[in-house]
């Protein structure tokens, strides 16, 4: 596999150098996956705009925490499932919600589970899904922005994803308790 450079503040591209101050003031560090982006600062400015849009969505911390970790899941993420557990844990959502999305077994509500099913469905089926797919997401309770950001929430991922997958990238510290393998 080849070396990724991990930028700090005295490596990294002019253009990362403003992005990496974002992610010290948001996070107090910078996070591995920032330091591998940084090398192209338009992706790094990228992750971070979408990041902030997935903030921004119409979903609530259980639901942001659904859909990230669904994919992260999914795409068997060594780095994004413990960062999303701790983010997780920041955010108060139950350790019943985190651990049935680590574990993949079921959510303590439908609603939240609808939106997993649905999730996967986009992913599996690269978003060709089906009618049937569409109508148990809205009639779990869902909108038709929220299919959108299910797309949102998916392009953040699998930048991030992806990225960890080819630079390997190491789990930063405050999350490395939270290490987890894809069953």
């Amino acid at each position: 596999m080849t070396d990724f450079t991990f930028h700090d503040m005295d490596s990294a591209p002019e253009k990362s150098k403003p992005l990496l101050e974002n992610s010290l003031k948001g996070f107090g560090m910078i996070p591995s996956l920032h330091a591998v982006m940084a090398e192209a600062p338009g992706v790094l400015e990228a992750y971070q705009k979408l990041h902030q849009l997935v903030l921004d969505s119409s979903f609530d911390n259980d639901e942001k925490t659904v859909v990230w970790q669904t994919i992260s899941v999914e795409n068997a993420c060594h780095y994004c499932v413990p960062a999303h557990t701790g983010i997780a844990k920041m955010m108060e959502v139950s350790d019943d919600i985190i651990n049935a999305l680590r574990d993949e077994t079921p959510l303590p509500s439908e609603k939240l589970e609808a939106l997993r099913t649905f999730t996967l469905a986009v992913m599996r089926k690269q978003g060709n899904v089906g009618k049937e797919d569409l109508e148990a997401f809205l009639g779990a309770g869902y909108n038709l922005r929220q299919v959108l950001e299910v797309i949102l929430v998916l392009s953040q991922k699998t930048m991030s994803n992806y990225i960890n997958h080819i630079a390997e990238t190491p789990v930063d510290e405050p999350f490395r308790k939270f290490e987890w393998h894809k069953k």
